[in-house]
């Protein structure tokens, strides 16, 4: 029990306590349960959406459901994708090490710089209209299918990242999980993914679209896998690793580029 709160606690602002010390081991385990606070974050989207569509177009229904997604977990994702871009934006000066040392001193910055309020405006706006896409497109049931594993998704992908990659700092709750996860934290929390996306094609999915579900899934992972990749590269050559904000940032490109795909095979597809 004390691995989901903790999830819970990192993830979101339900206020959940952890009165005991936390290990390395409880970090670990907690981050088997990314995909489980995904799937309520999805939950929650869905109900928001359903409720909203009996009375509001498919626009409001889509800014109300991201609203809620935000505030779900208090903008702290949006948080870590502003201080990143915030951090590419610092120009090279030729000295590697100084610029890396620039760079995550500007992520640690609390302000935000002008590149980083750009890329929440086009996160939000870019969730917006392949979210508009999808609930004005298909069938109510589907959206609200894709739309529950959204989160699901993007939350998953920051497990196989922390991984992999490499902490840039000495200290940080980022390199607490990197250096605690290990390849069987991979391992549960995909079973995790996978048992949600066999609930969501049971219940609709699947009859509609078949064997089509599986290809979308197996596509998904393959290109959130290669993501994650170039991510990492990405911010080792700039950062000398990966950061907390990194992943925060992980997860709002994920679940933009999980909405783009969908809507994108979805036009082929009904």
């Amino acid at each position: 029990m004390k691995p989901l709160i903790l999830a819970f606690q990192f993830l979101t602002i339900i206020p959940l306590k952890v009165s005991e010390g936390v290990s390395e081991r409880d970090l670990s385990r907690s981050a088997v349960f990314f995909p489980v606070v995904g799937a309520f974050q999805g939950l929650l989207a869905v109900v928001i959406a359903r409720l909203s569509l009996t009375v509001f177009s498919g626009d409001a229904a889509s800014a109300l459901a991201i609203t809620a997604l935000v505030l779900c977990n208090g903008g702290f994702h949006l948080d870590g994708l502003a201080d990143t871009f915030d951090a590419l934006a610092v120009k090279s000066h030729g000295d590697e090490r100084i610029d890396r040392e620039r760079r995550l001193a500007v992520m640690k910055d609390s302000t935000t710089g002008a590149i980083g309020v750009v890329s929440i405006v086009l996160a939000i706006l870019l969730k917006f209209v392949f979210m508009r896409e999808l609930l004005t497109k298909a069938s109510v049931d589907t959206a609200l299918s894709f739309l529950f594993l959204m989160p699901v998704f993007s939350k998953w992908v920051m497990i196989p990242s922390l991984y992999i990659g490499t902490s840039a700092r000495q200290d940080g709750l980022g390199k607490a999980f990197m250096d605690s996860v290990t390849m069987s934290t991979v391992a549960y929390s995909s079973l995790s993914l996978l048992l949600f996306c066999v609930m969501a094609a049971s219940l609709h999915l699947y009859k509609i679209f078949g064997t089509g579900t599986l290809a979308l899934f197996l596509s998904l992972c393959a290109i959130f896998s290669v993501f994650s990749f170039i991510t990492i590269r990405l911010c080792t050559k700039r950062f000398g690793g990966l950061t907390g904000d990194v992943f925060g940032a992980i997860n709002e490109i994920s679940e933009i580029l999980f909405l783009f795909v969908v809507v994108l095979w979805l036009q082929h597809s009904i």
